[in-house]
């Protein structure tokens, strides 16, 4: 019989642990020794940070990154397949949702495992939910191409997917490019798209505003580095 493999939502904010961990989660998490991580140093602190253990020392972790092939997976998953329970812990947020957990759970369902997502937060649904635009209709893009003149096309054809189809884009960037983004925004948006920017989603600078393209560039906004989430509506 093999164990289960559940999903375990990181914070995706500093000091937001309270408001990211429920009570159901850490009575689950004490009954799991093995973790799949994308880094396991920031996955041991956290679990520290929970206070439910007694020692981190005595718990197994293992690498499970965006270089982790396929081959990989049949060793990773061996306590499973000796009826141990296992946890996949992301960077930040939910595991699978633009992260490299989801291999395992591709791997799980390929093998019969049982898959048990838990609950957290997900920067992308929580600027969602108030960014007032469309809920019913959605797409998230990741990451647009760095380069600019490419960035431009992507945010055009978008643009034009979103008034096609009445349809929310969401992206994220990179924090040190947030202000690039909204200059190519603003740029290539029309004046009447919807913009919402939602800043460091849960932290201490937690900013979340919608407002058409043509109100954001009479007061163009300076974003700190922090992770952000963009969305629009044509």
């Amino acid at each position: 019989m093999t164990g289960n493999l559940y999903l375990i939502p990181t914070p995706i904010a500093e000091n937001a642990l309270e408001n990211s961990v429920t009570p159901g989660m850490r009575g689950i998490l004490k009954t799991i020794e093995h973790f799949l991580a994308e880094d396991t140093r920031t996955a041991r602190r956290f679990l520290s940070s929970l206070k439910i253990y007694g020692s981190i020392e005595e718990l197994d972790f293992k690498v499970l990154n965006k270089d982790t092939s396929v081959k990989d997976m049949d060793a990773l998953f061996a306590p499973l397949m000796n009826g141990k329970n296992m946890g996949v812990l992301s960077e930040a947020g939910c595991p699978g949702v633009a992260d490299p957990g989801a291999l395992a759970v591709e791997h799980a369902h390929r093998n019969g495992i049982k898959v048990v997502p838990l609950v957290g937060p997900s920067s992308i649904l929580l600027a969602l939910m108030a960014s007032g635009l469309n809920g019913q209709h959605f797409a998230f893009h990741g990451y647009l191409p760095i380069d600019g003149a490419e960035a431009v096309q992507a945010i055009k054809l978008l643009e034009k997917e979103s008034r096609a189809k009445n349809q929310t884009q969401i992206f994220i960037e990179t924090p040190y490019r947030n202000n690039s983004m909204i200059n190519n925004l603003l740029k290539v948006l029309s004046p009447e798209t919807l913009l919402c920017i939602a800043v460091d989603v849960m932290g201490s600078q937690e900013s979340v505003a919608t407002r058409p393209v043509k109100a954001w560039k009479e007061q163009k906004p300076e974003l700190p580095k922090l992770p952000a989430v963009f969305l629009f509506l044509a």
